[in-house]
This record gives C-alpha cells, sequence and structure tokens, in this order.
C-alpha cells in the first residue's frame, strides 16, 4: 500500500498531497494552482510548498469545478485512484454542487448550435438549393 503512516504532528508540502491525491497530474500544476490561488488551506490562500496536516480542509477549484476536502491521510507517493480517494473526505455539499453543475454545463452543451465553420455536406446542399431558387 502507498499511503504513509503519519504521526498526528507530522506534516506534507501542500503541491505533494494534492498530487499523491489525483487532484492534478504534475506537481509543477499543483503548484501553478496554489500559487495561482486556486487552493485554499482552511480558507486561507497559500503557497505549494505551505506544510498541510490531518484534518486540514482544502478548497480547491478545478476549471469551474470547486472540491471542497478534508485531508485523512497523508501521502506523498501517487496511487491509483481508487487508493487516491481514501486521502480525502469530500463534503456532501461540494458532491451535490459539482453534479449540479455538471447537469448544466452538459445541458448547456446540448443547446448550442454550431455556427462556425464550415457547412456540412448536407448544409452546402441546403444552400445550393436555396440559391437555385432564388435565381428561378
Amino acid at each position: 500500500m502507498f499511503m504513509d503512516t503519519a504521526s498526528p504532528d507530522s506534516a506534507i508540502r501542500l503541491d505533494k498531497w494534492l498530487w499523491a491525491a489525483r487532484f492534478f497530474k504534475t506537481r509543477t500544476l499543483a503548484a501553478e494552482a496554489a500559487a495561482g490561488g486556486k487552493v485554499k488551506l482552511n480558507g486561507e490562500r497559500v503557497k505549494a510548498a505551505k506544510a498541510i496536516r490531518l484534518g486540514d480542509a482544502l478548497n480547491i477549484h478545478i476549471g469551474p469545478y470547486e472540491y471542497v476536502v478534508r485531508v485523512l491521510v497523508l501521502s506523498a507517493k501517487r496511487g491509483p485512484a481508487t487508493q487516491a480517494a481514501l486521502l480525502y473526505e469530500e463534503s456532501e455539499s461540494s458532491q451535490t454542487a459539482r453534479k449540479a453543475l455538471a447537469t448544466r454545463l452538459a445541458a448547456e452543451r446540448q443547446h448550442a448550435i454550431h455556427t462556425n465553420g464550415r457547412p456540412s455536406k448536407k448544409e452546402r446542399r441546403q444552400i445550393i438549393r436555396f440559391k437555385k431558387s432564388r435565381t428561378e
């Protein structure tokens, strides 16, 4: 198992933990997110090198989504997603808000009309028919 056994007073760098918990694909991306204010520790903006401890609350913004999690296990090793999910506990309100946002964004994508770019073959035929009917 990849998880480190941690005493209550031990700590780990924020960017390492975010990478191990699979919120970001690389530590560099995790560090950039922290530097850009996308990650808050106990409600405060922090740097990537900030030490986090067991029980800390993190607000993580990834794209349009926000994760509100509590640190359960400290680990500097990246493992499978199933085990990475055991490193933290996400709040119920965070899960429902993310699911609602995902549903809303999916509905907006379905109703979007494709108007940019070249017309499809079917649309070109319709344009040709329309132009012929106007000239006759």
